[in-house]
């Protein structure tokens, strides 16, 4: 997303990616609480609605038809598809999960595009990337162990939303050369839109949700509409080798969230494992800037 022909402003880019992740953080939290009084599809499905909502109303009157241009439109729509199993699985999670413990394990899909990027994108993985992927594994084994804070069916629902991140990861770095990330982050409000908002007659009914409720359904849309357009953002003003390693800081806002909303604070050999996962990550991230500076 970062061009030669734009100027770099690192700090700023490293703002709005500190912003973004914030806002991803809140959004989880968000989510947590409703999942715990509302099914799940009509959580992911307000969600959607209220971003699709409000990408139109803002960028529309601007953006016109390149909303929605698109040259691969199959692997944009795949790309979609993977998003909403991210969503809808980790939403799952969240219901039997702390925060801190889901997002420290949903980090391992940037783990799994190391390991895929040599069949799928060609790349080369070295021994210093290959030891931190198993170290990174262990953490979560740390974090997930017998015994542990960590709900087994929860593990394995966000297991699955790291394996449809994985993909999402990739495909987002295939297409980011030929594809506008502000049309596929429209294509992927759109798509769980409809898909989701047609589940919407089986599940809207039950509790009626109190305003301030309300309020937090209206959020979900907000804050992750704006944290992904942030997101993009970010890389639009520095190189993706500067702002890898500061995705991590999620753990953080995490971590601090989930115990002022929730009280819920991981033990410490949990803390220990999110520590190892995310010295991991950093590492992976710092490993392949130099890996680009030398090139």
């Amino acid at each position: 997303m970062f061009t030669a022909s734009s100027p770099p402003h690192p700090f700023r880019g490293v703002l709005y990616l500190v912003v973004a992740l914030l806002l991803f953080a809140c959004l989880d939290v968000t989510i947590k609480h409703l999942a715990s009084r509302y099914p799940v599809p009509l959580v992911v499905a307000v969600r959607y609605i209220v971003h699709f909502s409000l990408m139109t109303a803002v960028l529309a009157p601007h953006a016109g038809m390149k909303l929605v241009q698109t040259q691969r439109t199959g692997l944009v729509l795949i790309r979609a598809a993977c998003l909403l199993v991210v969503s809808l699985f980790m939403t799952l999670a969240l219901q039997r999960m702390p925060v801190a413990e889901a997002t420290s394990i949903q980090f391992l899909a940037p783990m799994l595009v190391v390991l895929l990027a040599r069949p799928v994108l060609g790349e080369k993985i070295g021994f210093a990337r290959w030891a931190s992927v198993i170290a990174g594994f262990g953490g979560v084994l740390l974090i997930a162990r017998p015994g542990g804070q960590v709900d087994p069916i929860g593990l394995g629902f966000v297991m699955c939303s790291v394996t449809a991140g994985a993909a999402y990861q990739l495909l987002s770095r295939v297409l980011i050369r030929t594809e506008s990330p502000i049309a596929m982050l429209f294509h992927s409000a759109l798509m769980g839109s409809l898909c989701f908002g047609a589940l919407l007659p089986w599940y809207w009914s039950g509790v009626s949700p109190s305003w301030a409720e309300i309020a937090m359904f209206l959020s979900l849309g907000f804050t992750g509409g704006l944290g992904h357009l942030l997101f993009t953002m970010a890389y639009r003003e520095a190189p993706a080798s500067v702002l890898a390693p500061v995705n991590y800081l999620q753990l953080l806002w995490a971590g601090l969230l989930g115990w002022l909303v929730f009280a819920q604070v991981p033990d410490q050999l949990g803390l220990v494992g999110m520590a190892i996962v995310a010295a991991s990550g950093v590492f992976i991230a710092l490993h392949s800037r130099a890996g680009s500076d030398a090139a």
